[in-house]
């Protein structure tokens, strides 16, 4: 696993650790098995959007925390000038670069994904909130529950992210938009998250 998701998996794990919850009671919150969510704080596996997102949401801190170790500082605007979003290699053939990372107390959160084509099966996805993707270039496989949708350039799409979903990439490298306003609702269940009151922590080195 690369260096940047077991960075994350240590900071989950500490401020689990730090709030006193224990790992079965936090695993059942965020709608996974205790055996999957021990090897995301291992490192060991990749940590899926949901669970990242459910985890900031469920110790009550801002997902910028998780990401960089440090909590964002613009609350009026965020401006990111080309290439310069924060960069995350999930796995090998899934990058994606975050764009409003440094915005205080935001309510969507963008981002730019590139992926490559695979050869082994596809492994699903779940997590709360809504969901907007756009394609920018290349062709996009979007398996929605049932559903097999193909989206190519200019081709969008806005869906319930609690339906277990994953985009996959055809013919070649694909390129598109992503915007998850996680805001929508509490992991897993219809409850608005509103306010929010991101605690502050500082990692230990």
């Amino acid at each position: 696993m690369n260096d940047q998701v077991v960075q994350i998996a240590k900071r989950i794990k500490e401020l689990r650790e730090v709030l006193e919850m224990g790992v079965e009671d936090v695993a059942m919150q965020l709608g996974v098995c205790i055996e999957d969510y021990q090897r995301y704080e291992e490192g060991k596996d990749d940590i899926p959007v949901g669970v990242l997102y459910g985890a900031a949401a469920l110790f009550q801190v801002d997902p910028t925390l998780l990401l960089t170790g440090k909590p964002p500082k613009m609350r009026t605007y965020a401006l990111v000038k080309k290439g310069a979003g924060l960069d995350v290699e999930r796995y090998p053939g899934y990058r994606f670069s975050s764009l409003a990372t440094n915005y205080v107390g935001r309510e969507m959160e963008p981002m730019i994904v590139n992926i490559d084509p695979i050869d082994e099966a596809p492994e699903y996805f779940c997590h709360s909130g809504q969901e907007f993707n756009y394609v920018l270039k290349g062709t996009v496989k979007v398996l929605l529950g049932d559903h097999e949708l193909i989206l190519e350039e200019g081709d969008s799409l806005y869906f319930d992210p609690r339906m277990s979903h994953v985009q996959l990439a055809m013919g070649g490298p694909a390129t598109f938009l992503v915007v998850i306003n996680e805001q929508a609702t509490a992991y897993g269940n219809p409850t608005i998250l509103d306010p929010r009151q991101d605690r502050e922590h500082t990692f230990k080195d």
